[in-house]
């Protein structure tokens, strides 16, 4: 089947404002975790990471040797309130300005990644600030897109004007739009590095896009 998406348009996903081209995917099982939400959203969250996860033929684990958990997802109404989470300033250098900054800016959300030797993904923490439309997306909806997000480095810009999931006209149900679930899965082949600073790392997801689509999941909303 031919490719859902240009190389052109692959590149972008990965190209940052600065004009570099950054690609990163997790180089060891993720183990998830999550502040403020009750356990029914809990349950949502941990579910969507773990169909994405699925999605990439990657692995889940309950705990990592290092860090004893690698994805932190943090939910709350308030920027401010980061700054009362034991050791979250030691685990997010200038934690103090950045806070002032996203508060400053109102902003709904924010991602921080860490990384190993060989510049893949060895953590993540998720910031999402619920007030506002924020506060308003359904839950489902809300964990598919953050899971996707963490998923790998995307650009700054890569779902700014375009969201990575779609809704199927017939039911209502929500999805990954198929092009992007076949970016996640080609970056994840085995034969890919886990982190690439050439735009010839785009064609040859590109390439890969030319086989059989990947598996959607689906959320119901």
């Amino acid at each position: 089947m031919p490719a859902l998406m240009l190389p052109e348009e692959i590149e972008a996903l990965f190209t940052r404002e600065d004009g570099s081209y950054a690609f990163a995917r997790w180089g060891r099982p993720i183990a998830p975790i999550v502040f403020g939400v009750a356990d029914e959203t809990l349950a949502i969250v941990k579910g969507a990471v773990e169909a994405v996860v699925t999605l990439a033929g990657h692995q889940m684990a309950e705990t990592d040797p290092e860090l004893g958990t690698n994805l932190m997802f943090f939910f709350f109404r308030d920027w401010e309130e980061l700054l009362e989470v034991p050791d979250l300033d030691r685990m997010i250098p200038g934690l103090a300005p950045l806070v002032n900054r996203l508060s400053t800016e109102e902003a709904s959300q924010y991602r921080a990644f860490r990384f190993d030797d060989e510049g893949a993904i060895k953590a993540a923490f998720v910031f999402l600030r619920m007030k506002g439309e924020m506060a308003q997306v359904p839950a489902e909806t809300l964990a598919l897109t953050q899971a996707v997000q963490v998923m790998l480095l995307w650009s700054e810009r890569a779902f700014s004007e375009v969201s990575p999931l779609a809704v199927l006209p017939e039911n209502g149900n929500t999805i990954l739009r198929p092009e992007i679930a076949g970016v996640i899965a080609a970056a994840y082949d085995r034969m890919m590095p886990v982190a690439a600073h050439d735009a010839s790392h785009a064609l040859r997801l590109f390439a890969r896009l030319q086989g059989p689509a990947p598996d959607q999941q689906e959320h119901t909303t």
